[in-house]
Parts: C-alpha cells; sequence; structure tokens
C-alpha cells in the first residue's frame, strides 16, 4: 500500500479579497502540521467567487500576484503542494483557474476552467485546455465545478494520462428553499454529490471534492475511492479540513483506460 495524506480546505468564504488570502495561509499552515502532501481550496476562493449572491471588487492583477506570493510563501514554510482556487485576468476576459504550487513554493502550473455554467458566462470566459501536476509520488488532475458534476470527459482526460487522483474545487451555497442535507449524496437531494460517486467509480480514481463551508450547505467536501464508495466527508456547515490518507495502489485508473475515445 502506498498512501500519500491530503486535505482538503473546507473553510468559511471570505470576506475580503484579503481575508480570502489570511484564511488560506491558516489552513495551509494546519496542514503542513498535519503532514498533509497536498491541500487544495475552494473554487475561486482567492479573491472570492464572483456571483450565486457574492460581491466582490473588480479584478485586480496587482492583488493575484500578491496573494499568490503570499501563499507560496506559505506552501514552501509549511513544505506542502497547493491547489489555489483562483482567477486570472487575461486579455479576454477573467478566468476561473486553479494555481498549483509545488511543495517548495514554486509554480507549477494553471488549471483553468474550460466548462463554465451558462449564469457565469456573464462574469467569465472559457479557458482552454487541461493538464496534470505531480507531487511527489501522486499524479493529479483538476476539474473545477461545473466540469466535474457534468462533463465525465475532463475526470477521464486526466485519469487516462495517469492522473490518480482528481481535485474538484466547487461552490456551492444553499438556495431559497432548497434542501439541507445531513447525510452525504442523500436520495433527497440534488444529483450533485451523487456525481462525485460516478466519477470515481467509471475510472478507477480517487475524487476529492472541496467546498467553502456555508449555513444550509446543499453539498460539502468529500474524498470518493476508486470503487465509487465514499471515503469521508465534512460535516455540513462545519469549517475545517478534511484529512485523509488515500491508497494510490487502488487507483489504477483501469476504467479510464478502457474507454475507447471517439
Amino acid at each position: 500500500m502506498k498512501t500519500f495524506r491530503i486535505a482538503l480546505a473546507n473553510i468559511r468564504y471570505p470576506s475580503t479579497p484579503e481575508d480570502s488570502v489570511t484564511l488560506a495561509e491558516e489552513a495551509i499552515a494546519t496542514a503542513g502540521m498535519e503532514r498533509a502532501g497536498i491541500i487544495c481550496f475552494p473554487e475561486c476562493y482567492v479573491p472570492g467567487y464572483r456571483g450565486l449572491g457574492k460581491i466582490v471588487p473588480p479584478p485586480d492583477q496587482a492583488f493575484l500576484e500578491r496573494a499568490w506570493s503570499a501563499i507560496r510563501a506559505a506552501a514552501a514554510r509549511a513544505d506542502l503542494a497547493v491547489i489555489l482556487g483562483t482567477e486570472r485576468v487575461v486579455d479576454n476576459g477573467l478566468l476561473p483557474s486553479a494555481l498549483v504550487i509545488n511543495r517548495d513554493g514554486t509554480i507549477a502550473g494553471f488549471q483553468d476552467k474550460v466548462q463554465l455554467d451558462p449564469s457565469e458566462e456573464g462574469t467569465y470566459t472559457f479557458g482552454s485546455g487541461r493538464r496534470v501536476f505531480q507531487a511527489g509520488p501522486v499524479t493529479f488532475g483538476i476539474a473545477i465545478c461545473h466540469e466535474g458534476w457534468r462533463y465525465p470527459e475532463t475526470v477521464r482526460w486526466a485519469v487516462r494520462h495517469g492522473a490518480q487522483i482528481v481535485f474538484h474545487p466547487h461552490f456551492h451555497v444553499a438556495e431559497p428553499g432548497s434542501y439541507v442535507p445531513s447525510t452525504f449524496a442523500d436520495p433527497a437531494n440534488s444529483f450533485h454529490e451523487k456525481a462525485l460517486l460516478c466519477r470515481a467509480a467509471e475510472n478507477t480514481c480517487y475524487f476529492a471534492s472541496v467546498n467553502a463551508a456555508s449555513v444550509g450547505s446543499p453539498t460539502t467536501s468529500a474524498i470518493v475511492r476508486p470503487d465509487g464508495t465514499l471515503l469521508c466527508y465534512q460535516p455540513y456547515g462545519k469549517e475545517g479540513l478534511l484529512i485523509a490518507d488515500v491508497d494510490l495502489d487502488a487507483a489504477t485508473g483501469l476504467l479510464a483506460a478502457r474507454c475507447r475515445a471517439v
């Protein structure tokens, strides 16, 4: 058995962009003390997801550069890799993205969000391309929010290219009158958490989904085994890190490899 410890930052939505950096630094330090090898944050955590009732100051590349620098330093101090949900200012608009930081604080690269929800098209622009990353013994991919729930090919691509874990940063808050779950993948709840089980089982990979903590949250952070069974999940609305050891030998990618490209 080849184990690797991962952490999901199921922490509260930041009150300001500056607060997002402070909260991220604190979570990284805690994950380091817990001997995690990698920590993943929710979608666009720095400076904060734009939409779903959240008001965020206009995009600011200078702020992002300072924030990324501070979080890179925190990663190096804690000696763990970081998947930071963030955004990128580009010539044609604003990209939802994930910044991957190595254990020594260097930048491994970005995975931009390629598939947007229709509600996001007035705020964000489509990214392009997919890649996998390395953190010590683990190869991983990233499928951001809508991509992982509704587009199975985004997960399968990563696994076919060697990913043992696919991380799923998302941001999901309660809507008026929506069902409030207390148990993972409750049959009375929406399809979202059930899709997580499918993404793992249909690709024989670990699937690690992370949301911000909020009252009445319709989804929570969870880690699913390669056979599609639940390894663990964070209690709904409870702020904290979800930490687990995963068995990399179990993530064979067998079923993803058997899928013939069309």
